[in-house]
């Protein structure tokens, strides 16, 4: 078993729950984590036979291009596009970070990590 790793995916997008947000959006950062078995991609050097990471950035960007009040609906919904387009994954670990988020405060981010 092996874990690919696809980390510090940078999107701007529309997440929040403050009206503003929806409106101005804010810079996010992503990283995922898939566990696949690599057996037959290390043996034989043929991208069919492991994950295309092109293909699941795809299907990040397309949910982050999805507007959602909360980092865990937003996450939840990447989660399930993952793993109903690439059934080989068997696990899946996904960090979502809002960059400079409105809080009132300085902070750098806040964050969410889910898995499935």
């Amino acid at each position: 078993m092996s874990v690919i790793s696809i980390e510090g995916m940078e999107f701007f997008a529309y997440h929040g729950c403050f009206k503003e947000e929806q409106v101005i959006g804010t810079k996010f950062r992503c990283d995922l984590f898939l566990e696949v078995d690599t057996t037959k991609a290390e043996q034989t050097d043929i991208l069919n036979d492991t994950v295309n990471y092109q293909e699941v950035y795809r299907v990040l960007k397309s949910e982050m291009d999805t507007k959602s009040k909360l980092l865990e609906h937003v996450g939840r919904r990447i989660i399930e596009r993952i793993k109903e387009s690439f059934p080989q994954v068997q696990h899946t670990r996904l960090i979502i970070r809002k960059l400079n988020p409105p809080l009132g405060g300085k902070m750098d981010f806040v964050g969410i990590e889910l898995e499935g």
